[in-house]
């Protein structure tokens, strides 16, 4: 097989990665293979294509971009924040009632 009959892959040369829980959410860039950055929204993707000499970048062109978890409208992730076991209310967890001392004359 000569290198012209080979089957070509094709890597866009921009990867923007799945949403990272964090606050505020955010995805991994890469280009070329490399990691290129942190993106909060679409502007960050273009302004880091753009430090890397890559302008006028179509954002929607699979050639140029691929989207991983999500496309470019992609930016808060799809499953709650985990909770550590007890973080959140139990329903082991009691609020103890103000006691009344004998005389303070309340009536209930």
């Amino acid at each position: 097989m000569t290198e012209s009959q080979a089957p070509r892959i094709h890597r866009p040369p921009i990867v923007v990665l799945g949403v990272q829980q964090n606050d505020p959410p955010y995805r991994l860039v890469e280009i070329a293979g490399e990691l290129a950055g942190k993106a909060h929204s679409v502007l960050d993707v273009i302004e880091i294509a753009r430090e890397v000499g890559l302008d006028d970048v179509d954002l929607d062109d699979p050639d140029v971009v691929r989207w991983v978890g999500g496309d470019k409208f992609t930016w808060t992730s799809f499953w709650p924040p985990h909770r550590s076991h007890g973080s959140h209310g139990s329903h082991h967890e009691h609020r103890a009632r103000p006691s009344r001392g004998a005389g303070s004359g309340d009536v209930d």
